[in-house]
């Protein structure tokens, strides 16, 4: 009832969270911006006591209320890790609220520091992209002005004040270093392998909101290279954030980002993407490859989809996403295919 008081605050309530038998003290609030005015919440939940569950302090419980498959978030994530790069671990869960069936959620882990000491990476700091001014640009994509601060779109997980001050100078150099100075300048930021594998997963899944918003960035601190880690991905293999049909073609194989366009402008960079997506295209954006994941985890949810009270109603859309998803990936690759060719 407190939440729903006003369903925009951030402010978190008290609460007991059981788990397979097992309580925790929590803390929770609604999560997302748009989202939130769905009738299927979704939750950020912060563990007190005991203090983290599955070595997490923090973890997300996402709806996926516009998704008609409940599948792309972790389709996805799944996706990326294939690839080579770093993700979130996602799973689905059942929940109950007060009692009551809120039907199936996709768990998310959270991207801080807990997520890196899982893959014992190196300590270094986390920013996320929380809008579209983080775009790696002097010029706000949102009104087009000069930004009056390059930490714009940028909400800081963890890290230091210094972690700031080494941001912005990156995102200056970004736009400031002279193209014949570029390719081998860029490397002393940028983890150009992590950051082409990325742009690839953002192209072949066809995220349009990807390349300046639904990411964080980690820099390591002992390289001083940034990567970059995908964050909600529903609205992908086909669907749009509302759930509609998206051509197989919306979205170009050269993304649109300040850092994508000067990478790809550099020879030995493109040609290294373009090697790269020609093998993702070979091995894991597939049919072959995919199909049996899309199955299984349709397989896994449907009996508890037709409990969820939120999508129930739905259950035959849900049962044609499979083969949806499956026919986007032909034409999708089919798509990039042809424009590698000119890149």
């Amino acid at each position: 009832m407190e939440l729903r008081r006003d369903i925009w605050i951030d402010d978190s309530v008290p609460a007991k969270l059981t788990i397979n038998g097992k309580k925790y003290e929590v803390d929770i609030a609604y999560r997302g911006s748009h989202i939130r005015d769905f009738k299927k919440k979704s939750y950020q939940v912060s563990f007190y006591s005991p203090p983290k569950f599955r070595n997490a302090k923090v973890i997300h419980l996402n709806a996926e209320f516009k998704d008609p498959s409940l599948l792309r978030n972790k389709l996805s994530f799944d996706f990326f890790h294939d690839i080579g790069c770093l993700a979130p671990q996602a799973r689905f869960v059942s929940l109950k609220l007060n009692g009551k069936n809120e039907g199936v959620y996709l768990e998310l882990e959270s991207v801080d520091e807990n997520f890196l000491a899982n893959r014992k990476l190196p300590e270094g700091p986390i920013f996320y992209a929380v809008d579209g001014d983080a775009n790696f640009s002097l010029v706000s994509d949102l009104d087009k002005q000069v930004k009056k601060s390059l930490l714009k779109g940028y909400e800081q997980i963890h890290g230091t004040k210094e972690d700031e001050d080494c941001l912005r100078e990156t995102i200056i150099h970004i736009n400031t270093i002279p193209r014949d100075e570029f390719e081998g300048t860029i490397m002393k930021y940028v983890n150009i392998d992590a950051y082409l594998r990325w742009l690839a997963g953002v192209v072949c899944t066809q995220n349009f909101d990807g390349f300046v918003h639904n990411y964080a960035l980690y820099q390591r601190r002992q390289t001083g290279q940034y990567e970059i880690i995908p964050w909600d991905y529903d609205a992908t293999w086909g669907r749009d954030v509302n759930g509609e049909e998206m051509e197989s073609d919306y979205l170009r194989i050269e993304g649109f980002n300040t850092l994508t366009a000067r990478i790809l402008d550099c020879k030995t960079f493109r040609t290294q993407y373009k090697d790269l997506m020609v093998n993702i295209l070979q091995n894991q954006f597939t049919v072959d490859y995919l199909k049996p994941k899309i199955q299984t985890m349709h397989e896994q949810i449907r009996p508890h989809v037709q409990l969820d009270p939120y999508k129930k109603r739905g259950l035959n859309r849900f049962d044609q996403e499979p083969d949806y998803i499956l026919k986007f990936i032909e034409a999708r690759s089919a798509y990039i295919q042809k424009e590698l060719q000119f890149l």
